[in-house]
């Protein structure tokens, strides 16, 4: 079940949904919109390796704006950090953003239980368009669960994007390819 607006103002009082900066204008009757941060970030390597840790170049949005360029993958960051204690986050993008022909992820939409940080996009476009640090850039929509959640995002083992940052997170992808200590030894 989808929070409400209300659902959503009553689990910010009580901290179980935790957004800073809060603007009440953002939220919406059952969503709460997020911005666009300073800060893009582009893979350096023309071909990427999922076993690396491939390099990136991260940049502040000049006042004036960056332009998009078509099969270029920029991660983005929202404004917001966010915490979500007790219910599943997924961050959508908004409709006049995707009006513009831009998609702020690929795959990663969803958020888990006890996921506290920024939200790192997958942003691309379809045709070159300018964006802007601030912006609004998606939406976020909460989720009730069904049970109890053993393990929340930030206690679980390998959880790889648990470090706060208000810069995008590239792929930690190769930190799958690395096998446990005691593992490796038995083979």
């Amino acid at each position: 079940m989808i929070l409400s607006d209300t659902r959503i103002r009553e689990a910010i009082r009580s901290r179980r949904i935790v957004i800073r900066p809060y603007r009440p204008a953002c939220l919406g009757s059952n969503s709460y919109d997020v911005h666009l941060g300073p800060y893009l970030s582009t893979y350096t390597n023309g071909a990427l390796d999922a076993r690396l840790d491939n390099p990136v170049t991260t940049f502040r949005i000049p006042p004036e704006g960056t332009v998009l360029v078509p099969g270029q993958l920029y991660l983005g960051v929202t404004e917001e950090y966010t915490e979500t204690h007790g219910y599943v986050p997924f961050l959508e993008g908004k409709s006049s953003v995707g009006r513009l022909g831009i998609d702020i992820h690929s795959t990663a939409g969803k958020g888990d239980v006890g996921f506290c940080n920024y939200w790192t996009l997958e942003m691309s476009s379809k045709l070159p368009v300018r964006v802007y640090g601030g912006m609004p850039i998606g939406q976020l929509i909460y989720f009730e669960v069904s049970g109890r959640v053993a393990h929340t995002y930030g206690r679980k083992r390998g959880a790889k994007y648990a470090v706060v940052s208000d810069r995008p997170t590239p792929s930690r992808m190769y930190l799958n390819f690395r096998r446990p200590a005691s593992r490796a030894r038995r083979r």
